[in-house]
């Protein structure tokens, strides 16, 4: 009686080597990115992370404070590199 595994060897399908060692790539290495489609979205995000920003700063919490900035300043700078936006809504940071 053989063992499992090497019968499993014997029956694993081998893929020819044309096919690996000359294929082509099906993606590019850098692609472009995508242009940002709704600036409404990326807004609201905004104001949402700032109020959160603030009321963890209210607290207290100013390590949760930068992390809800640091989420806002994305969406700032989602809204600024999108040419459909007219101007991006002024930052209030209370400290």
């Amino acid at each position: 009686m053989q063992n499992g595994r090497n019968s499993n060897m014997n029956t694993r399908h081998q893929r020819p080597a044309a096919q690996s060692a000359g294929a082509p790539k099906r993606w590019a290495s850098n692609p472009a990115r995508s242009q940002p489609k709704d600036s409404h979205n990326a807004r609201r995000n905004y104001e949402r992370y700032l109020a959160l920003a603030q009321a963890e700063a209210l607290s207290g919490n100013t390590v949760g404070a930068e992390n809800y900035y640091q989420h806002a300043e994305h969406y700032f700078r989602s809204m600024s590199s999108d040419p459909a936006t007219a101007r991006a809504p002024e930052e209030k940071d209370p400290r």
